[in-house]
């Protein structure tokens, strides 16, 4: 089948003369059928997207025998899922529920720490002493400001984390016309 170019090819097309780079690829493009075009461009538009994306360091919990006090205190705020088993239940759907908003956790300077270990003790753990299933929000001063026996949505953890003290000032700080 032959396509008539005329209508919608650069004046270079018409003369015969061979661009450089991607546009040499024109001519095929534009003999496409009308929806492969389409899957091409949009292929073509996602695959810079997904090489970006392989480059970002994904976010992931951090157990909590890992961790340091001393190192991320006014660094990072920490979000802390205690468990007796990784079996549980509740552990297991809060971590569900958590992935979908890794992304905006990232944002607001999270670091996930999970705790499912009773018997090793760890510094947080001994800290904060749960009992069984314990979500445990804090500020990145380090202090406890929520405490959740039950899983909770990622939404309400980014809300509740948006109306921290701290996080409140550095949203200030970062845009001062919202005074």
């Amino acid at each position: 089948m032959q396509s008539d170019r005329s209508s919608f090819s650069p004046s270079w097309a018409l003369q015969g003369a061979e661009p450089l780079g991607v546009w040499r690829q024109l001519s095929y493009i534009l003999d496409m059928k009308h929806l492969n075009r389409r899957h091409f461009l949009f292929l073509a538009g996602v695959t810079p997207l997904t090489a970006w994306a392989e480059g970002a360091s994904p976010f992931e919990p951090v157990p909590a025998v890992d961790v340091s006090e001393a190192d991320l205190i006014f660094v990072r705020r920490p979000v802390v899922v205690f468990a007796d088993t990784p079996n549980d239940p509740a552990f297991i759907r809060q971590m569900e529920l958590l992935a979908r908003y890794f992304h905006e956790l990232e944002q607001r300077d999270v670091i996930l720490i999970t705790d499912t270990d009773p018997a090793a003790r760890s510094e947080l753990r001994q800290r904060l002493r749960p009992r069984g299933f314990s979500l445990v929000l804090m500020d990145k001063d380090w202090s406890s400001t929520i405490r959740k026996p039950l899983p909770w949505d990622g939404r309400e953890v980014v809300n509740a984390i948006d109306k921290m003290p701290i996080t409140r000032s550095e949203s200030l700080e970062k845009s001062p016309a919202g005074r």
